[in-house]
């Protein structure tokens, strides 16, 4: 009698588990999203397209994940398999600049500065900012999964800040700054 309340009730724990469809769905769904993840993670097209490819195919097979959690353990899938990848480790000197990334747009729109700068940061940096700040997770779930201390973390992500910080009067550059008379002069003309 238990039993049937309990099944009527919650239904069937294995109805709730999601299936490969389930997964397959949702990163069909949520393609761009998830590639953007590898891809700032990675930093690299093609590391970021092998990270996301592996993603789904773990996904895709015997996890007994519930089905309202399969985008975080995709996240979660994708964030393992780029560290793997790239193993970022804490860097001894705490002294780095950003580094321009390859494919730069230094006299485009500007469009793609926010992704360029945060492509620049080092590995580690890179990795700690996209998982602390962007992903929001908490500096000891990123400790665990880059294997350092929550205090590497805390470090690292202060310096990506910085670093990223230097980068805004460049956007005001680009789209004009409002107390020169930019881009706010030429929308009232």
């Amino acid at each position: 009698m238990a039993e049937q309340t309990h099944t009527a009730m919650w239904g069937s724990l294995e109805n709730r588990y999601a299936t490969c469809q389930d997964f397959l769905k949702m990163f069909d769904e949520d393609m761009q999203g998830l590639y953007q993840l590898s891809f700032l993670l990675t930093g690299d097209h093609q590391k970021g397209e092998r990270c996301f490819v592996a993603g789904m195919e773990e996904c895709a097979t015997e996890n007994r994940v519930f089905r309202e959690s399969t985008r975080t353990w995709a996240k979660r899938v994708i964030m393992q398999n780029a560290i793997r990848e790239l193993q970022p480790r804490p860097s001894l000197s705490h002294s780095f600049a950003l580094v321009p990334p390859a494919f730069s747009h230094k006299n485009g729109s500007g469009e793609h500065f926010g992704v360029d700068a945060v492509l620049g940061l080092a590995d580690f940096e890179r990795f700690v900012f996209v998982l602390c700040v962007l992903e929001r997770n908490r500096e000891s779930e990123c400790a665990l999964l880059l294997g350092c201390s929550a205090s590497e973390v805390r470090e690292a992500r202060t310096r990506a800040i910085q670093e990223l910080a230097k980068f805004r009067p460049r956007v005001f550059d680009v789209y004009g700054d409002r107390e020169r008379g930019g881009w706010a002069d030429a929308r009232k003309a």
